[in-house]
């Protein structure tokens, strides 16, 4: 890897193009290192991954919503178009990318990386694979494209930190998928650097979609990212240029956005024939929940076995949360926000409810995508006072792990206090969870393929299942014009196009 000294330049200092980073991450791009076969397979795992939850989701509002619009905006010229999951129809591929990213986004399951940013790197997916299926690419083309999305994604957030700054983790993707598209088409890298500009320029917002009342906003702004991946992508392969420098221009990113005019980061990226391998530093999820709250599910699921007392609110004083400073700022207590609190908040509100989900994970030693957000589970009168007895607090060795880049000690847990009305203590501490590289179980292509079949059980026929397995299993050698077979139909029955709401397309 090599450092790039980023910071603020005015106007008349003329940065050099070389010098700027969009231009750094489009040599990335452009570089024609080979993907080693471990980011191979994990990629394949990805893929499975996304298909997984993105079924799961088919029938939620948002997705359904999302499809209708991309079904409205049928391929005319230029490519065969994308499909869209659950469904035997095509459309144009930034259409593809829209539904197909709301659908794997809904559910706050699939793969994260957290670091100076938060991420969710397999949202790369959904644009490139549109792009990849619309063109005719191969499979191998494909695996290249999205080793530069997870790269460059991650390496922006190892050091950029949006949040802080409350902009929208997408900010990232935007640009990293754009990138990722630039590599699957083998774009130049003046091409690919107008796209990245583009997309980062058109995909800034606010964290308030992650605010306070959470809406189904959450599950479109990643897809929002993706699709705007796509167009500038368009635009800049015909001829269109973006903002420059849009990173450090003195109106740029860093100067309004970020940090300001004083601000100086140091961006690590690969160097020039370096494989790409970001991808094996991210980590998916077992459960259909923020990823800080990954552990303390399996912790809380533990405590159920070893101590069922603490799932009793009569007999529960007060539950105390030790953990890192975005746990407790952004789902804990330390965000301030009583629809954290609220059994009649959204399902996109509880999912960033830590109070409220170990409350739940605590009580029914186990944790489900769709059963445990139910109003009636929410409302239950035992399980709302208990979740009121939850609270959070920053540690600060929780956040220095948090933030540490040594693998083996990085942690995304932290230790719970429960003290019952008799006095006694329960005290207990997670790091990671079970399913983390670092964790009790790892998650390896067996546990990828048990999700996916759990989800799909009852939305896709057996046969159809196991088609998309083979498929994406073989994914290193499909030929061009195949990877239509990474669709996946929907059984009859699943999809009621009469559900579909109606809008302006």
């Amino acid at each position: 890897m090599h450092d790039i000294d980023v910071r603020v330049h005015r106007s008349e200092e003329n940065l050099p193009r070389e010098e700027q980073l969009a231009w750094q991450m489009a040599q990335v791009a452009v570089d024609p290192v080979a993907v080693g076969p471990e980011v191979s397979e994990m990629i394949i795992n990805r893929i499975i991954d996304n298909a997984a939850v993105a079924l799961a989701s088919l029938r939620r509002s948002p997705v359904v919503s999302a499809r209708a619009q991309a079904l409205s905006h049928p391929v005319s010229h230029g490519g065969s178009g994308a499909g869209v999951f659950g469904t035997d129809e095509r459309t144009s591929p930034e259409w593809a990318a829209w539904a197909n990213g709301v659908a794997v986004r809904e559910l706050d399951f699939h793969d994260t990386f957290l670091a100076a940013e938060y991420s969710h790197p397999g949202d790369n997916i959904p644009p490139i694979l549109a792009v990849a299926e619309h063109t005719g690419a191969t499979g191998a083309d494909l695996i290249r494209g999205i080793a530069t999305g997870y790269e460059l994604q991650v390496d922006l957030a190892r050091t950029i930190s949006l949040h802080a700054h409350k902009i929208d983790h997408v900010a990232h993707l935007g640009p990293s998928a754009a990138a990722g598209i630039g590599t699957l088409l083998g774009l130049d890298a003046e091409t690919i650097f107008q796209a990245i500009g583009q997309a980062l320029h058109t995909t800034t917002a606010t964290r308030q979609s992650r605010k306070g009342e959470i809406s189904t906003w959450k599950a479109h702004a990643p897809a929002f990212a993706g699709k705007m991946a796509v167009e500038a992508a368009d635009r800049a392969m015909r001829g269109q240029t973006s903002p420059v420098p849009i990173y450090e221009g003195e109106d740029g990113v860093i100067a309004w956005l970020l940090d300001g005019p004083d601000a100086r980061y140091t961006v690590s990226l690969p160097d020039p024939g370096e494989p790409k391998r970001a991808i094996l530093d991210t980590f998916t999820k077992e459960h259909s929940a923020e990823y800080q709250a990954q552990a303390w599910i399996d912790l809380a699921r533990r405590l159920h076995e070893t101590h069922p007392e603490a799932t009793d609110p009569e007999q529960v004083d007060s539950v105390l949360l030790r953990t890192s400073h975005h746990t407790h700022f952004v789902i804990g207590s330390g965000a301030n926000d009583p629809q954290k609190y609220d059994p009649r908040a959204s399902r996109e509100t509880l999912d960033h409810s830590i109070p409220f989900i170990f409350a739940v994970a605590l009580q029914d030693g186990a944790w489900h995508h769709v059963d445990s957000y139910a109003p009636d589970r929410a409302a239950r009168p035992d399980t709302v006072a208990l979740w009121h007895k939850v609270t959070t607090t920053e540690d600060p060795e929780w956040t220095r792990r948090y933030h540490s880049l040594d693998l083996t000690e990085k942690a995304f847990g932290g230790a719970v206090e429960i003290t019952l009305r008799d006095g006694t203590v329960i005290r207990d501490e997670i790091a990671v969870a079970d399913a983390h590289p670092q964790g009790a179980r790892p998650f390896a292509r067996e546990q990828y393929v048990q999700k996916f079949r759990s989800l799909a059980e009852g939305v896709v026929e057996d046969a159809e299942a196991d088609r998309f397995l083979q498929a994406v299993e073989g994914l290193p050698d499909l030929p061009a014009g195949q990877l239509h077979r990474l669709s996946l139909r929907a059984a009859d029955g699943v999809i009621d196009p009469a559900a579909a709401p109606a809008g302006l397309f």
